[in-house]
């Protein structure tokens, strides 16, 4: 199946490519994120693109920087803001596998022990049915271990949080402090 990986990341990207070129998945990658500071976005962005052409993983970057359309949306639902990432990223997602005559799209988001797994799934395949293409799940989480062990065995850049401006204080200051 000729699939449309969404990467936030290329240590989340490891396990997910190693797992679906196993099934001889054709594989393209897909960086588009809400990522703060803007120094935080190129690092990830610039080792996903290293990584990937070391690993012969086609690439497609959108090279904008949306912060202040994500701070529009998450303002005042911080809480909530995990939903409105989900769903942008995916949407985004899901337009260019349309486009790009994909068979279905995914993201490394179902790598993380973190992220909302039946919330990604249910956006995703409510994206799926909107633009056509099928949301392809599979819980990646079974490679955690087994992808950061990779990544720090190739020296990637690993970043301390997840990536948006509220999970970046979340990490280093705890959500107590930040949310009072």
């Amino acid at each position: 199946m000729k699939i449309l990986l969404h990467c936030c990341c290329a240590p989340c990207a490891i396990y997910p490519v190693m797992q679906l070129r196993r099934q001889s998945h054709e594989l393209r990658a897909f960086y588009y994120n809400h990522i703060h500071p803007y120094t935080e976005w190129q690092k990830r962005r610039d080792t996903l693109a290293d990584w990937a052409e070391s690993t012969q993983l086609p690439l497609i970057v959108d090279e904008r920087y949306e912060l202040v359309n994500f701070l529009k949306n998450a303002l005042f639902r911080e809480t909530e803001r995990c939903l409105f990432c989900y769903q942008d990223r995916l949407e985004k997602a899901a337009r260019i596998a349309h486009k790009g005559k994909f068979e279905a799209f995914t993201t490394t988001l179902l790598y993380s022990k973190f992220q909302q797994h039946e919330k990604i799934r249910e956006l995703g395949e409510t994206l799926g049915r909107r633009y056509g293409v099928k949301f392809y799940y599979e819980d990646f989480r079974t490679g955690w271990k087994e992808g950061i062990e990779l990544s720090k065995a190739q020296a990637m850049y690993r970043q301390q949080y997840c990536g948006c401006i509220y999970s970046e204080g979340e990490r280093y200051l705890g959500a107590k402090k930040l949310y009072g």
